[in-house]
């Protein structure tokens, strides 16, 4: 009986001990991949660095304009493929919209595939349009192991290219002054610094 209680406990302590390390291993993954301030990027600082990250697995990319992109943000050559990138640093769930974008772009970049790349995940409506329509989703998870794959100090860190590329003020369409990033119950929308004399905001 005792012996039965003794492996009972050894086995219990093997199982957590998994667990602890499972769990240490992942912190030290995420701390690594930089993705931590990759969620606190603006858009552009996002396309930028994305700009980096592709170049380092040998793609040309151009970044577009941002007003006036056709539904891309980034277009990469490799091989004779051309693909066109809906780019999304998002605090929730990527919906249909992005692979609305990303596709209507095909034609006018005269590209063969279309992406859409998030430091989040997507809906099912979102992933379910994105399969009729041969859209590629990169999430989350995949984005991460694209990072580590890169060799170390070969590109620029998420951090570095925030000083390399300060955030940019948005100016609020109403009364000109500056938007400021806030939170809600429902994910990060742009508000009026004038609020509440002005309350206008921006969905992200």
């Amino acid at each position: 009986m005792q012996v039965s209680i003794v492996i009972t406990l050894i086995l219990f302590g093997s199982a957590i001990a998994v667990i602890v390390v499972r769990q240490l291993n992942q912190i030290e993954r995420l701390k690594k991949s930089g993705i931590a301030d990759i969620d606190i990027m603006d858009g552009r600082q996002f396309e930028h660095y994305l700009n980096y990250l592709f170049k380092s697995q040998g793609y040309s990319v151009k970044v577009t304009r941002a007003a006036g992109d056709y539904g891309a943000d980034l277009v990469l050559e490799k091989t004779g493929r051309k693909i066109v990138v809906q780019a999304k640093r998002y605090s929730k769930n990527i919906g249909i919209e992005a692979v609305q974008q990303v596709h209507s772009s095909i034609n006018y970049y005269k590209a063969s595939e279309a992406w859409v790349l998030s430091n989040r995940n997507y809906t099912e409506p979102a992933h379910n349009l994105a399969k009729l329509n041969g859209v590629r989703l990169i999430g989350r998870d995949e984005l991460i192991n694209m990072i580590l794959a890169m060799t170390p100090g070969s590109t620029p860190s998420p951090k570095q290219v925030m000083t390399e590329i300060p955030s940019k003020p948005i100016a609020c369409n109403r009364c000109g002054e500056h938007m400021l990033l806030r939170k809600s119950a429902k994910g990060e929308f742009y508000g009026c610094s004038a609020y509440p004399k002005c309350k206008n905001m921006k969905v992200i």
